[in-house]
């Protein structure tokens, strides 16, 4: 399976098959407290909302598809980890989003909190090291707790804009953490089948207030897939790496709005070359060019 980087990120988060880079990560605990207090904001937030309320980061989506969808993701992934190591080719697990919709609110918002609590007990009776299916071939149950802290975050984000609420502040070790995954896993690296080709040319991301920086790789890619024979033939691409050439372009910002401006979760941020600007660039504007392109791609 290739999960290309083609559509919107984040009113569908789950990403292409890439390079597991080394990347800051949280203890596993800390991934499931997310989870369940995401979740529960989440949950909060859209129990009174308008059902029919536009979801403003995803257009197509109301308050009801929304609630749906962070319901079926949190259903598939409890199920993933309960048949573990099986596949989403077990009948046990299925695919995603292929639970029966309920046809009232009220029975979306009682399906949530069942497919939620079923998420997070399956993940707590688990070894994190255990093995686990996951889309980006690491295949460990530590795997879908970092990446369901990140999907809940997100999607709390979303719940809260399609409420007219208060956007929660991300705490910052996760958002720390969030930016290391978009650009290392969801953006970044090769599936097995292809090959990543550097031009040479890497950007740093430095993150002011948790003190990380980052390494982004610019190069090519190449390859074809074995599941629908598409051939990619040097398409721009970036790999999270731990080292390199000095970068020839730098992105300053907090760890939580590099997050959300990467998962384009907050059109207000400004983002440009002074140094007013909350996310900071500097460096070579070409090479910055080059990697806003491919973050301009959506997630599929």
């Amino acid at each position: 399976m290739k999960l290309t980087p083609r559509a919107n990120p984040g009113c569908a988060t789950e990403a292409r098959l890439a390079s597991v880079a080394t990347v800051p990560q949280l203890a596993y605990p800390i991934y499931l407290d997310h989870i369940r207090a995401e979740s529960g904001r989440f949950r909060q937030v859209l129990t009174d909302c308008d059902p029919s309320a536009r979801v403003p980061t995803c257009p197509d989506w109301d308050a009801a598809d929304l609630l749906w969808h962070l319901a079926g993701v949190q259903l598939f992934w409890a199920e993933v980890v309960r048949h573990r190591p099986a596949s989403p080719d077990d009948p046990r697990i299925g695919t995603e989003g292929a639970a029966p919709r309920p046809e009232s609110y009220a029975g979306l918002l009682d399906a949530f909190d069942d497919n939620s609590r079923a998420l997070a007990t399956e993940l707590e009776r688990a070894d994190p090291e255990a093995e686990a299916w996951h889309w980006s071939g690491d295949n460990r149950v530590g795997t879908t707790y970092r990446r369901q802290a990140h999907e809940a975050a997100i999607h709390r984000i979303d719940a809260e804009l399609t409420a007219g609420a208060p956007v929660t502040p991300m705490e910052a070790a996760l958002a720390d953490d969030g930016v290391a995954e978009v650009l290392g896993l969801m953006y970044g690296g090769a599936p097995p089948w292809g090959t990543f080709t550097s031009s040479g040319e890497t950007i740093g991301v430095r993150m002011t207030d948790t003190g990380t920086d980052l390494l982004i790789e610019l190069g090519k890619f190449s390859g074809t897939d074995p599941d629908d024979d598409k051939t990619y033939e040097d398409e721009d691409d970036i790999s999270l790496v731990d080292a390199g050439p000095e970068p020839v372009a730098t992105i300053t910002g907090t760890a939580a709005d590099l997050d959300t401006w990467l998962w384009k979760r907050d059109p207000a941020l400004s983002l440009g070359w002074d140094e007013g600007a909350r996310i900071r660039i500097e460096g070579d504007r070409i090479a910055y060019e080059k990697l806003s392109a491919i973050l301009g791609q959506p997630l599929n």
